[in-house]
């Protein structure tokens, strides 16, 4: 059976965190092309943008890692985690829809799932997480899904 605190982490499985909202700028998206060095004319060019599929500049989509990593997708408070390590398990994204310059993101992550099960050092924890974008029109433009195991 497992422990009462594993099992009140198992009732927090589709709880959602307090939502956060970025909103997208041009100077933010300039100094994210410049940090990565991304010559794509598709992130800064607006005549050539207007030319493809999207008809007009977007947002490089992994311009959201770096939105969550700056505090967007306020994970949700769960019961007390009984285990002292934490490893990030890796993460995987899906875009949906472009995201522009002007648009506002709302951004919410829930915990998934719960996993527990036994390794090289003893019990481990894995938490699954889902952060879901969405702008200004409450189109969802990506959802990732990522994973922290506590040890």
């Amino acid at each position: 059976m497992a422990e009462e605190w594993v099992e009140n982490l198992k009732k927090a499985i589709g709880r959602e965190g307090k939502p956060s909202q970025i909103h997208i700028e041009s100077s933010m998206i300039r100094s994210f092309i410049d940090a990565i060095e991304d010559p794509n004319p598709l992130w800064q060019d607006e005549e050539y943008a207007r030319k493809t599929p999207f008809k007009g500049t977007v947002v490089p989509p992994m311009m959201l890692v770096t939105s969550m990593l700056s505090g967007g997708g306020t994970r949700p408070e769960l019961p007390p985690i009984l285990l002292t390590r934490v490893l990030d398990g890796g993460g995987e994204w899906e875009f949906f829809a472009p995201i522009r310059v002007g648009d506002t993101l709302t951004i919410t992550t829930k915990l998934r799932n719960i996993r527990e099960t036994e390794g090289k050092l003893g019990k481990m924890l894995l938490l699954f997480f889902e952060t879901t974008h969405k702008n200004q029109r409450g189109e969802v433009v990506a959802r990732s899904q990522g994973t922290q195991i506590s040890y």
